[in-house]
């Protein structure tokens, strides 16, 4: 865990806890994220998530917005419970009272996306193509069995393969 995110993590709860005069409880951080989003915080976990590539690619801004933006989920939760909007104004409170940010809901990092195999399914409707990923190819293999909504027979795989 690099110690420039756990130190921010550390200075967000020290400001909250100051701003609200009263402790919280510190959650566990984790580097274990992939895909597009930079953070997830589990409000009933107290947990921590973000992603390790977007946090390297994007070190100034991620540590300042990004690790902010997520404990200000835990501290909104631990306030409020769990009847608030996940960015509704008491979110949005901790964003601009407490760490003097703007509650910015999505990130604007650049994403690179990884390649995925699609496989083509097909039934004797004209231009049917259905693309499923290989989860779904799976488990058509394992005997489950999807079907075209407009003539109701059972999407058979083409063969094809797509590179997206």
């Amino acid at each position: 865990m690099p110690e420039q995110l756990n130190t921010r993590v550390e200075d967000c709860y020290q400001l909250a806890e100051s701003f609200f005069k009263r402790s919280f409880k510190r959650p566990v951080v984790s580097l274990k994220l992939r895909g597009q989003k930079a953070g997830v915080a589990h409000l009933h976990e107290n947990l921590l998530r973000f992603n390790p590539q977007l946090y390297r690619e994007n070190t100034e801004h991620f540590l300042k917005q990004t690790v902010a933006h997520e404990v200000a989920h835990l501290i909104a939760h631990q306030l409020f419970g769990d009847r608030i909007q996940p960015h509704g104004e008491e979110w949005q409170l901790i964003m601009r009272g407490v760490y003097e940010l703007p509650p910015d809901r999505c990130h604007t990092y650049e994403i690179q996306r990884r390649r995925v195999t699609r496989y083509i399914y097909k039934c004797p409707c004209p231009d049917s193509d259905f693309a499923f990923s290989a989860q779904r190819h799976s488990l058509v293999r394992q005997g489950r069995r999807y079907f075209c909504r407009r003539c109701r027979t059972t999407l058979v795989f083409s063969g094809e393969m797509r590179v997206e």
